[in-house]
């Protein structure tokens, strides 16, 4: 990645990043132009630590240590550049399984027919690689065409040895799947390891200024 690449990340996200809307369902999605981007995650993957964290802020989007907090698609208006979105986190939400079908297919049917959607940043969480459910929704986004980027978070919880063991480990199972893109980003929220990098890497889909 280059100082360019770096340098356009920045510039992109010292823009205003605003809170557009909480979409309970399709009928809700906003009806915009601009490219988007997506974050999904196992529940309590750091979805939202890690949006507020690219975006400079410290409440953009709401955190919980309660997995499966997050129950609606929630939209955020970068600049008026980039879309980004907070997608309901899957696996071990606490909730009844008809709330948590309703969830899937919210998020199913978004990655399915959203037109603007130009990447997925599906977060791994980074003392466990993927796991069973990751490897579901991989696949689902594989079948779907849906261009997918992985991303370690929580990196600052585990030693800085494990976490290149970590990053290479995932990296070795992208061979088997089409919809992913090349690479891995590791990252870590409390400490902005590797946020630089994801804004790079985000930078290239935002709309020109």
């Amino acid at each position: 990645m280059t100082k360019s690449d770096i340098d356009k990340g920045r510039k992109l996200f010292s823009q205003p990043c605003k809170f557009l809307l909480s979409a309970p369902t399709s009928e809700g999605f906003p009806a915009s132009s601009l490219p988007e981007v997506a974050f999904i995650g196992r529940s309590n993957a750091g979805k939202s630590s890690l949006i507020n964290a690219l975006t400079h802020r410290k409440d953009l989007a709401r955190t919980s240590n309660t997995p499966g907090r997050t129950q609606h698609i929630v939209f955020f208006d970068l600049g008026d550049r980039l879309m980004l979105a907070d997608l309901p986190g899957y696996g071990h939400a606490d909730a009844p399984r008809q709330e948590k079908e309703r969830w899937n297919e919210l998020v199913h049917h978004y990655l399915q027919t959203r037109p603007t959607l130009r990447c997925v940043c599906l977060l791994l969480d980074a003392r466990h690689g993927i796991l069973a459910k990751d490897l579901v929704m991989m696949q689902f986004l594989d079948r779907a065409a849906c261009s997918y980027k992985l991303v370690l978070t929580k990196a600052d919880q585990i030693h800085a040895t494990e976490q290149g063991v970590k990053q290479t480990q995932t990296e070795a199972a992208l061979g088997q799947h089409p919809a992913a893109r090349p690479g891995v980003l590791i990252t870590s929220s409390k400490k902005a390891e590797g946020i630089e990098e994801l804004r790079a890497f985000l930078a290239g889909f935002a709309a020109e200024a």
